[in-house]
Protein backbone atom coordinates (compact mmCIF):
# COMPACT_ATOMS: atom_id res chain seq x y z
CA UNK A 1 0.00 0.00 0.00
CA UNK A 2 1.17 3.37 -0.71
CA UNK A 3 1.46 6.55 1.09
CA UNK A 4 2.82 10.28 0.48
CA UNK A 5 4.08 12.61 2.29
CA UNK A 6 3.82 16.62 2.05
CA UNK A 7 6.67 18.75 2.45
CA UNK A 8 7.45 20.28 6.07
CA UNK A 9 7.18 23.52 5.32
CA UNK A 10 4.01 22.90 3.63
CA UNK A 11 2.74 21.55 6.25
CA UNK A 12 3.94 24.13 9.11
CA UNK A 13 2.54 26.63 6.91
CA UNK A 14 -1.27 25.16 6.84
CA UNK A 15 -0.93 24.52 10.94
CA UNK A 16 -0.11 28.49 11.46
CA UNK A 17 -2.77 29.37 9.02
CA UNK A 18 -5.13 27.31 10.73
CA UNK A 19 -4.60 28.57 13.93
CA UNK A 20 -4.78 31.89 12.96
CA UNK A 21 -8.22 31.65 11.51
CA UNK A 22 -10.06 29.94 14.52
CA UNK A 23 -8.12 33.08 17.13
CA UNK A 24 -9.51 35.26 14.87
CA UNK A 25 -12.51 33.76 14.90
CA UNK A 26 -12.41 33.65 18.99
CA UNK A 27 -11.57 37.67 19.10
CA UNK A 28 -14.68 38.38 16.74
CA UNK A 29 -17.06 35.69 18.71
CA UNK A 30 -15.55 37.79 22.11
CA UNK A 31 -16.33 41.38 20.68
CA UNK A 32 -19.67 40.60 18.85
CA UNK A 33 -21.55 38.51 21.95
CA UNK A 34 -21.94 37.83 25.65
CA UNK A 35 -21.94 34.18 26.66
CA UNK A 36 -24.41 33.43 29.47
CA UNK A 37 -23.89 30.78 32.44
CA UNK A 38 -27.61 29.54 33.59
CA UNK A 39 -27.93 28.09 36.67
CA UNK A 40 -31.09 26.68 37.67
CA UNK A 41 -31.41 26.53 41.52
CA UNK A 42 -34.82 25.68 41.77
CA UNK A 43 -36.51 23.43 44.46
CA UNK A 44 -37.31 21.11 41.76
CA UNK A 45 -34.00 20.60 40.55
CA UNK A 46 -32.25 21.07 43.75
CA UNK A 47 -30.79 18.06 45.70
CA UNK A 48 -31.27 18.42 49.70
CA UNK A 49 -28.28 19.45 51.59
CA UNK A 50 -28.33 16.63 54.85
CA UNK A 51 -29.13 18.37 57.68
CA UNK A 52 -26.04 17.20 59.28
CA UNK A 53 -23.78 17.28 57.21
CA UNK A 54 -21.97 20.43 58.99
CA UNK A 55 -21.57 20.21 62.66
CA UNK A 56 -19.48 20.91 65.81
CA UNK A 57 -17.02 18.78 68.05
CA UNK A 58 -16.85 20.32 71.44
CA UNK A 59 -14.23 18.92 73.63
CA UNK A 60 -13.07 20.42 76.41
CA UNK A 61 -9.55 21.28 75.45
CA UNK A 62 -7.51 24.51 75.36
CA UNK A 63 -10.08 25.89 78.12
CA UNK A 64 -13.06 25.91 75.48
CA UNK A 65 -15.73 25.37 78.27
CA UNK A 66 -13.98 25.64 81.48
CA UNK A 67 -12.68 29.84 80.88
CA UNK A 68 -14.12 29.75 77.84
CA UNK A 69 -17.75 28.86 76.64
CA UNK A 70 -19.14 28.72 80.19
CA UNK A 71 -19.33 32.20 81.78
CA UNK A 72 -17.43 31.17 85.44
CA UNK A 73 -14.77 33.84 85.90
CA UNK A 74 -13.36 32.07 89.15
CA UNK A 75 -10.79 29.35 88.49
CA UNK A 76 -10.47 26.42 91.11
CA UNK A 77 -13.71 28.13 92.60
CA UNK A 78 -14.04 25.33 94.71
CA UNK A 79 -10.36 24.89 95.89
CA UNK A 80 -10.32 21.38 94.88
CA UNK A 81 -7.46 21.29 91.88
CA UNK A 82 -4.70 20.68 94.43
CA UNK A 83 -6.32 17.60 95.40
CA UNK A 84 -7.23 16.30 99.23
CA UNK A 85 -3.54 15.64 100.35
CA UNK A 86 -2.74 18.54 102.52
CA UNK A 87 -1.37 21.17 102.57
CA UNK A 88 -3.22 21.48 99.27
CA UNK A 89 -1.85 24.13 96.18
CA UNK A 90 -5.05 27.02 95.94
CA UNK A 91 -3.80 28.11 92.83
CA UNK A 92 -4.43 30.38 91.06
CA UNK A 93 -5.90 31.94 94.57
CA UNK A 94 -2.94 34.33 95.89
CA UNK A 95 -2.92 36.03 99.37
CA UNK A 96 -2.75 39.86 100.33
CA UNK A 97 -0.99 40.68 103.17
CA UNK A 98 1.97 39.51 104.75
CA UNK A 99 2.92 36.31 107.14
CA UNK A 100 2.42 38.69 109.92
CA UNK A 101 -1.01 39.69 109.02
CA UNK A 102 -3.09 36.61 107.33
CA UNK A 103 -2.22 33.07 107.27
CA UNK A 104 -4.45 30.68 104.41
CA UNK A 105 -4.33 26.84 104.52
CA UNK A 106 -6.08 24.35 102.99
CA UNK A 107 -8.53 21.93 105.61
CA UNK A 108 -11.18 19.07 104.83
CA UNK A 109 -13.99 21.19 106.21
CA UNK A 110 -16.34 21.66 103.53
CA UNK A 111 -19.61 20.77 104.57
CA UNK A 112 -19.97 19.03 100.61
CA UNK A 113 -19.39 15.50 101.06
CA UNK A 114 -17.67 15.33 97.48
CA UNK A 115 -15.91 18.57 98.02
CA UNK A 116 -14.36 18.29 101.36
CA UNK A 117 -11.22 21.10 100.65
CA UNK A 118 -11.92 24.49 102.04
CA UNK A 119 -9.96 27.57 102.41
CA UNK A 120 -9.22 28.36 106.02
CA UNK A 121 -8.28 32.53 106.47
CA UNK A 122 -6.93 33.39 109.50
CA UNK A 123 -6.49 36.99 109.82
CA UNK A 124 -4.21 37.57 112.48
CA UNK A 125 -4.31 41.74 112.18
CA UNK A 126 -7.18 44.51 113.12
CA UNK A 127 -8.50 47.18 112.68
CA UNK A 128 -7.32 48.63 115.67
CA UNK A 129 -4.67 47.11 118.59
CA UNK A 130 -0.91 47.03 118.52
CA UNK A 131 -1.33 44.88 114.91
CA UNK A 132 -2.92 46.86 112.68
CA UNK A 133 -3.83 45.68 109.40
CA UNK A 134 -3.03 48.05 106.06
CA UNK A 135 -5.11 50.31 104.54
CA UNK A 136 -7.64 47.92 102.25
CA UNK A 137 -7.14 44.60 104.73
CA UNK A 138 -6.01 41.75 103.99
CA UNK A 139 -7.43 38.62 102.18
CA UNK A 140 -6.99 36.15 99.33
CA UNK A 141 -7.74 37.12 95.67
CA UNK A 142 -8.25 35.22 92.18
CA UNK A 143 -7.35 36.44 89.04
CA UNK A 144 -9.78 34.01 86.96
CA UNK A 145 -8.42 32.44 83.31
CA UNK A 146 -5.55 35.05 82.91
CA UNK A 147 -7.79 37.91 83.98
CA UNK A 148 -11.37 38.52 84.34
CA UNK A 149 -13.16 40.39 81.58
CA UNK A 150 -15.30 42.56 83.74
CA UNK A 151 -17.66 45.45 81.65
CA UNK A 152 -18.52 48.34 82.58
CA UNK A 153 -22.39 48.72 83.15
CA UNK A 154 -22.91 44.95 83.47
CA UNK A 155 -23.85 43.26 86.27
CA UNK A 156 -22.09 40.00 88.00
CA UNK A 157 -23.79 37.15 90.39
CA UNK A 158 -21.43 36.11 93.18
CA UNK A 159 -21.61 33.35 95.58
CA UNK A 160 -19.68 32.32 98.14
CA UNK A 161 -19.85 29.81 101.31
CA UNK A 162 -18.60 30.74 104.30
CA UNK A 163 -18.07 29.98 107.63
CA UNK A 164 -16.31 31.66 111.31
CA UNK A 165 -17.22 31.59 114.67
CA UNK A 166 -16.86 35.08 115.01
CA UNK A 167 -19.07 38.08 113.40
CA UNK A 168 -18.30 38.54 109.30
CA UNK A 169 -17.05 42.28 107.55
CA UNK A 170 -16.15 41.40 104.31
CA UNK A 171 -15.37 43.57 101.52
CA UNK A 172 -15.84 41.21 97.93
CA UNK A 173 -14.04 43.83 95.21
CA UNK A 174 -13.43 43.39 91.55
CA UNK A 175 -10.06 45.31 90.72
CA UNK A 176 -7.50 45.70 88.30
CA UNK A 177 -4.72 43.06 88.30
CA UNK A 178 -2.82 45.03 90.93
CA UNK A 179 -5.93 45.64 93.07
CA UNK A 180 -5.62 49.20 92.87
CA UNK A 181 -8.41 50.24 90.90
CA UNK A 182 -12.35 49.34 91.92
CA UNK A 183 -14.61 48.34 89.35
CA UNK A 184 -17.06 47.29 91.95
CA UNK A 185 -17.40 46.56 95.52
CA UNK A 186 -20.03 45.11 98.11
CA UNK A 187 -19.47 44.52 101.78
CA UNK A 188 -20.96 41.17 103.46
CA UNK A 189 -21.80 42.01 107.04
CA UNK A 190 -22.91 38.58 109.13
CA UNK A 191 -23.27 37.65 112.73
CA UNK A 192 -23.59 34.09 112.74
CA UNK A 193 -22.26 32.27 110.15
CA UNK A 194 -21.15 29.46 112.78
CA UNK A 195 -22.31 26.89 110.52
CA UNK A 196 -21.48 27.04 106.92
CA UNK A 197 -24.03 29.81 105.44
CA UNK A 198 -24.55 30.29 101.53
CA UNK A 199 -24.10 33.96 100.70
CA UNK A 200 -25.02 36.04 97.56
CA UNK A 201 -24.42 38.86 95.81
CA UNK A 202 -24.55 41.53 92.90
CA UNK A 203 -21.86 43.77 91.75
CA UNK A 204 -22.37 46.50 89.17
CA UNK A 205 -19.50 47.54 87.37
CA UNK A 206 -18.63 50.89 87.12
CA UNK A 207 -15.72 50.88 84.77
CA UNK A 208 -14.24 48.13 82.24
CA UNK A 209 -11.09 46.12 82.57
CA UNK A 210 -9.88 43.26 80.70
CA UNK A 211 -7.73 42.01 82.89
CA UNK A 212 -9.43 41.72 86.33
CA UNK A 213 -9.66 39.75 89.65
CA UNK A 214 -11.55 39.06 92.97
CA UNK A 215 -10.99 40.11 96.10
CA UNK A 216 -12.25 39.02 99.24
CA UNK A 217 -10.49 41.07 102.10
CA UNK A 218 -11.14 42.31 105.59
CA UNK A 219 -9.83 44.28 108.90
CA UNK A 220 -11.52 42.18 111.27
CA UNK A 221 -9.26 39.57 113.32
CA UNK A 222 -10.23 36.08 113.03
CA UNK A 223 -10.62 32.88 111.17
CA UNK A 224 -13.22 32.90 108.09
CA UNK A 225 -13.61 29.63 105.66
CA UNK A 226 -14.21 29.96 102.59
CA UNK A 227 -15.54 27.43 100.04
CA UNK A 228 -17.00 27.29 95.75
CA UNK A 229 -16.84 30.79 95.40
CA UNK A 230 -18.66 31.59 91.92
CA UNK A 231 -18.60 34.95 89.82
CA UNK A 232 -20.37 35.02 86.95
CA UNK A 233 -21.95 37.30 84.61
CA UNK A 234 -25.90 37.77 85.06
CA UNK A 235 -26.67 38.14 81.37
CA UNK A 236 -25.43 34.70 80.30
CA UNK A 237 -27.33 33.11 77.04
CA UNK A 238 -30.34 32.37 78.48
CA UNK A 239 -29.65 31.82 81.59
CA UNK A 240 -27.96 28.83 81.17
CA UNK A 241 -24.71 29.80 81.86
CA UNK A 242 -22.82 30.05 78.57
CA UNK A 243 -21.03 33.08 77.36
CA UNK A 244 -23.15 35.38 75.07
CA UNK A 245 -20.35 36.31 72.84
CA UNK A 246 -18.84 32.90 72.42
CA UNK A 247 -22.52 31.22 72.14
CA UNK A 248 -23.20 33.53 69.21
CA UNK A 249 -20.17 32.32 67.54
CA UNK A 250 -21.18 29.07 67.63
CA UNK A 251 -24.90 29.42 66.61
CA UNK A 252 -23.62 31.60 63.50
CA UNK A 253 -22.75 28.17 62.00
CA UNK A 254 -25.53 26.71 62.59
CA UNK A 255 -24.55 23.49 63.29
CA UNK A 256 -26.62 20.45 62.32
CA UNK A 257 -25.04 18.49 65.68
CA UNK A 258 -23.16 19.18 68.58
CA UNK A 259 -20.54 15.56 69.34
CA UNK A 260 -19.54 16.02 73.01
CA UNK A 261 -18.13 16.31 75.03
CA UNK A 262 -14.79 15.13 73.53
CA UNK A 263 -12.56 13.36 72.62
CA UNK A 264 -9.55 12.48 74.79
CA UNK A 265 -11.11 14.31 77.58
CA UNK A 266 -13.79 11.43 77.74
CA UNK A 267 -11.08 8.63 78.95
CA UNK A 268 -8.99 10.29 80.10
CA UNK A 269 -4.96 8.85 80.64
CA UNK A 270 -5.91 7.25 84.09
CA UNK A 271 -9.51 6.24 84.68
CA UNK A 272 -9.69 8.20 87.49
CA UNK A 273 -9.53 11.31 85.75
CA UNK A 274 -11.95 10.21 83.08
CA UNK A 275 -15.35 12.53 82.41
CA UNK A 276 -18.04 10.39 84.10
CA UNK A 277 -21.66 12.33 83.27
CA UNK A 278 -23.05 11.13 87.15
CA UNK A 279 -20.52 13.75 88.54
CA UNK A 280 -20.74 16.18 86.44
CA UNK A 281 -24.98 17.05 87.24
CA UNK A 282 -26.81 18.61 90.12
CA UNK A 283 -25.90 21.68 92.01
CA UNK A 284 -22.59 23.18 90.96
CA UNK A 285 -21.62 23.53 93.93
CA UNK A 286 -21.63 19.33 95.11
CA UNK A 287 -19.84 18.39 91.52
CA UNK A 288 -16.21 17.12 92.65
CA UNK A 289 -14.78 18.21 89.60
CA UNK A 290 -12.16 16.57 88.16
CA UNK A 291 -8.47 16.64 86.48
CA UNK A 292 -8.45 16.26 82.54
CA UNK A 293 -4.74 14.47 82.43
CA UNK A 294 -4.83 14.00 78.97
CA UNK A 295 -4.72 17.95 78.43
CA UNK A 296 -3.63 18.84 82.09
CA UNK A 297 -5.79 20.83 83.48
CA UNK A 298 -8.43 21.07 86.02
CA UNK A 299 -12.02 21.28 85.33
CA UNK A 300 -15.05 21.77 87.79
CA UNK A 301 -17.27 20.38 85.43
CA UNK A 302 -20.17 23.17 85.92
CA UNK A 303 -20.52 22.57 82.13
CA UNK A 304 -21.81 18.87 82.67
CA UNK A 305 -24.07 16.50 81.24
CA UNK A 306 -26.94 18.41 81.59
CA UNK A 307 -25.36 21.86 80.05
CA UNK A 308 -24.10 19.71 77.15
CA UNK A 309 -27.87 18.65 76.44
CA UNK A 310 -28.85 22.31 76.73
CA UNK A 311 -26.38 23.52 74.48
CA UNK A 312 -27.22 21.09 71.63
CA UNK A 313 -31.47 22.34 72.44
CA UNK A 314 -29.94 25.84 72.66
CA UNK A 315 -28.20 25.65 69.42
CA UNK A 316 -31.06 23.75 67.74
CA UNK A 317 -28.36 21.22 66.69
CA UNK A 318 -28.72 17.57 67.25
CA UNK A 319 -26.83 16.00 70.29
CA UNK A 320 -24.33 12.82 69.70
CA UNK A 321 -23.00 11.92 73.18
CA UNK A 322 -19.77 10.16 73.26
CA UNK A 323 -19.34 7.70 76.24
CA UNK A 324 -16.51 6.21 78.40
CA UNK A 325 -16.40 2.78 77.23
CA UNK A 326 -14.14 1.79 79.91
CA UNK A 327 -11.19 2.69 77.55
CA UNK A 328 -8.12 5.01 77.67
CA UNK A 329 -7.40 7.50 75.12
CA UNK A 330 -5.17 5.98 72.67
CA UNK A 331 -3.09 9.46 72.27
CA UNK A 332 -2.10 10.38 76.10
CA UNK A 333 0.22 13.66 76.31
CA UNK A 334 3.06 11.31 76.83
CA UNK A 335 2.26 9.85 73.42
CA UNK A 336 1.94 13.24 71.69
CA UNK A 337 5.18 14.67 73.13
CA UNK A 338 7.04 11.36 72.17
CA UNK A 339 5.39 12.03 68.01
CA UNK A 340 5.39 15.04 67.84
CA UNK A 341 8.20 15.22 65.52
CA UNK A 342 6.48 12.76 63.23
CA UNK A 343 3.12 14.16 63.26
CA UNK A 344 4.85 17.88 62.45
CA UNK A 345 5.43 16.16 59.04
CA UNK A 346 3.00 13.63 58.00
CA UNK A 347 -0.57 12.74 58.15
CA UNK A 348 -2.31 9.81 60.42
CA UNK A 349 -5.42 8.38 60.65
CA UNK A 350 -6.35 7.09 64.05
CA UNK A 351 -8.92 4.49 62.90
CA UNK A 352 -6.12 2.77 61.58
CA UNK A 353 -3.88 3.02 64.14
CA UNK A 354 -3.16 0.41 66.30
CA UNK A 355 -3.03 -0.03 69.89
CA UNK A 356 0.37 1.00 71.24
CA UNK A 357 0.33 0.28 74.77
CA UNK A 358 1.77 3.92 75.76
CA UNK A 359 -1.60 4.92 76.87
CA UNK A 360 -2.99 1.89 78.18
CA UNK A 361 -2.42 3.29 81.83
CA UNK A 362 -5.57 1.11 83.28
CA UNK A 363 -8.95 0.02 81.30
CA UNK A 364 -11.80 -2.12 82.09
CA UNK A 365 -11.89 -5.60 80.79
CA UNK A 366 -14.94 -7.26 79.17
CA UNK A 367 -15.72 -9.03 81.77
CA UNK A 368 -15.89 -6.08 84.18
CA UNK A 369 -17.41 -3.65 81.52
CA UNK A 370 -21.20 -3.92 83.04
CA UNK A 371 -21.21 -1.37 86.10
CA UNK A 372 -20.15 0.86 83.31
CA UNK A 373 -23.21 -0.55 80.43
CA UNK A 374 -25.55 0.68 83.28
CA UNK A 375 -24.03 4.29 83.86
CA UNK A 376 -24.83 4.67 80.45
CA UNK A 377 -28.16 3.40 80.20
CA UNK A 378 -28.73 5.82 83.27
CA UNK A 379 -27.19 8.84 81.37
CA UNK A 380 -29.56 7.97 78.81
CA UNK A 381 -32.73 7.89 80.81
CA UNK A 382 -31.38 11.38 82.21
CA UNK A 383 -31.48 12.55 79.01
CA UNK A 384 -34.91 11.16 77.54
CA UNK A 385 -36.61 9.47 80.58
CA UNK A 386 -40.36 10.85 81.93
CA UNK A 387 -39.91 12.88 84.59
CA UNK A 388 -41.25 10.62 87.21
CA UNK A 389 -38.31 8.18 86.06
CA UNK A 390 -35.23 7.53 88.39
CA UNK A 391 -32.80 9.39 86.43
CA UNK A 392 -35.60 11.73 84.46
CA UNK A 393 -36.59 12.80 87.82
CA UNK A 394 -33.29 13.96 88.46
CA UNK A 395 -32.88 16.03 85.05
CA UNK A 396 -35.95 17.41 85.79
CA UNK A 397 -35.08 19.16 89.07
CA UNK A 398 -32.19 20.72 87.19
CA UNK A 399 -34.84 22.86 85.30
CA UNK A 400 -35.66 20.52 82.24
CA UNK A 401 -38.88 18.55 82.84
CA UNK A 402 -39.08 18.15 78.80
CA UNK A 403 -36.97 15.01 77.60
CA UNK A 404 -34.14 16.61 75.76
CA UNK A 405 -33.60 15.16 72.22
CA UNK A 406 -30.99 12.12 71.97
CA UNK A 407 -30.84 10.13 69.52
CA UNK A 408 -27.16 9.42 68.49
CA UNK A 409 -24.44 7.84 70.82
CA UNK A 410 -20.76 7.13 70.15
CA UNK A 411 -19.30 4.10 71.73
CA UNK A 412 -16.16 5.64 72.70
CA UNK A 413 -13.67 7.93 70.95
CA UNK A 414 -11.24 6.63 68.16
CA UNK A 415 -10.73 3.34 70.42
CA UNK A 416 -11.11 1.00 67.37
CA UNK A 417 -7.75 -1.59 67.62
CA UNK A 418 -7.44 -1.91 71.06
CA UNK A 419 -8.00 -4.96 72.72
CA UNK A 420 -10.70 -4.34 74.98
CA UNK A 421 -12.87 -2.79 72.60
CA UNK A 422 -14.55 -5.48 70.16
CA UNK A 423 -12.83 -8.68 71.72
CA UNK A 424 -13.66 -11.85 69.85
CA UNK A 425 -16.95 -11.46 67.19
CA UNK A 426 -19.15 -14.18 66.66
CA UNK A 427 -21.15 -13.14 63.69
CA UNK A 428 -24.17 -15.49 64.24
CA UNK A 429 -24.64 -14.07 67.83
CA UNK A 430 -24.30 -10.47 66.45
CA UNK A 431 -27.20 -10.82 64.21
CA UNK A 432 -29.84 -11.66 67.42
CA UNK A 433 -27.90 -9.11 69.61
CA UNK A 434 -28.21 -11.16 72.18
CA UNK A 435 -27.28 -10.95 75.90
CA UNK A 436 -24.11 -9.74 76.92
CA UNK A 437 -22.17 -12.77 75.19
CA UNK A 438 -18.70 -14.13 76.29
CA UNK A 439 -16.12 -13.18 73.80
CA UNK A 440 -17.82 -9.68 73.08
CA UNK A 441 -15.73 -6.59 73.60
CA UNK A 442 -16.66 -3.64 75.50
CA UNK A 443 -18.26 -2.15 72.33
CA UNK A 444 -20.65 -5.22 71.76
CA UNK A 445 -21.76 -5.06 75.57
CA UNK A 446 -22.77 -1.35 75.04
CA UNK A 447 -24.42 -2.35 71.40
CA UNK A 448 -26.79 -5.24 72.95
CA UNK A 449 -27.29 -3.51 75.79
CA UNK A 450 -28.42 0.31 74.18
CA UNK A 451 -30.07 -1.51 71.11
CA UNK A 452 -32.12 -3.51 73.45
CA UNK A 453 -33.42 -0.49 75.94
CA UNK A 454 -33.99 2.40 73.19
CA UNK A 455 -34.00 0.71 69.60
CA UNK A 456 -34.54 4.30 67.89
CA UNK A 457 -31.26 5.36 69.47
CA UNK A 458 -28.63 5.24 66.28
CA UNK A 459 -24.84 3.58 67.63
CA UNK A 460 -21.88 5.09 66.16
CA UNK A 461 -18.62 2.59 65.49
CA UNK A 462 -15.12 3.80 66.51
CA UNK A 463 -13.68 1.66 63.42
CA UNK A 464 -13.08 2.83 59.78
CA UNK A 465 -15.81 1.04 57.63
CA UNK A 466 -14.91 3.15 54.35
CA UNK A 467 -12.54 0.38 52.81
CA UNK A 468 -14.40 -2.69 53.89
CA UNK A 469 -17.75 -3.54 55.70
CA UNK A 470 -17.55 -3.52 59.40
CA UNK A 471 -17.55 -6.79 61.13
CA UNK A 472 -19.53 -5.56 63.90
CA UNK A 473 -23.14 -3.93 64.09
CA UNK A 474 -23.36 -0.22 63.87
CA UNK A 475 -25.55 2.38 62.10
CA UNK A 476 -22.90 4.49 61.36
CA UNK A 477 -19.01 4.96 61.84
CA UNK A 478 -16.46 7.63 62.84
CA UNK A 479 -13.60 8.79 60.67
CA UNK A 480 -11.41 11.37 62.09
CA UNK A 481 -8.39 12.31 59.88
CA UNK A 482 -5.66 14.03 61.09
CA UNK A 483 -4.19 15.88 58.27
CA UNK A 484 -2.60 19.17 57.28
CA UNK A 485 -4.59 21.67 55.07
CA UNK A 486 -2.08 20.46 51.88
CA UNK A 487 -3.03 16.80 52.52
CA UNK A 488 -6.62 17.61 53.24
CA UNK A 489 -7.52 18.26 49.85
CA UNK A 490 -6.64 14.89 48.49
CA UNK A 491 -9.50 13.36 50.91
CA UNK A 492 -12.03 14.72 48.33
CA UNK A 493 -12.73 11.42 46.58
CA UNK A 494 -11.91 9.26 49.83
CA UNK A 495 -15.53 8.03 49.87
CA UNK A 496 -15.67 7.60 46.05
CA UNK A 497 -15.42 3.54 46.49
CA UNK A 498 -16.87 3.40 50.33
CA UNK A 499 -19.92 0.49 51.09
CA UNK A 500 -22.98 1.80 49.38
CA UNK A 501 -24.81 -0.82 51.62
CA UNK A 502 -24.64 -1.10 55.51
CA UNK A 503 -23.27 1.61 58.19
CA UNK A 504 -22.89 5.24 56.71
CA UNK A 505 -19.34 8.03 57.43
CA UNK A 506 -20.27 10.19 60.45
Amino acid sequence: MGSSKAPCSVLLVFVFGLCTLYRCSAVEVDADQTAWLVVNASEASARKMPKHLFGLFFEEINHAGSGGLWAELVSNRGFESGGRILPSSIAPWSTLGDESSISVSTDLSSSFERNKVALRMEVLCDSKGTNICPAGGVGVYNPGFWGMNIEQGKTYKLVLHIRSLEPVNLLVSLTDSHGLQALSNVSIMADDVSKWTKVEALLDAKRTNHNSRLQLTTTRKGVIWFDQVSLMPLDTYKGHGFRNDLFKLLADLKPGFLRFPGGCFVEGEWLRNAFRWKETIGPWEERPGHFGDVWNYWTDDGLGHFEFLQLAEDLGAEPIWVFNNGILCIVSLSYLKLNAFIRKSISFHLPFMKSTGISHNDEVDSSNILPFVQEILDGIEFARGDPDSTWGSVRAAMGHPEPFVLRYVAIGNEDCGKPNYLGSIVQNQLQTHSELFSGAGNYLKFYSAIRRAYPDIKLISNCDGSSHPLDHPADFYEYHPYQNSNTMFSLARYFDHAPRNGPKVW
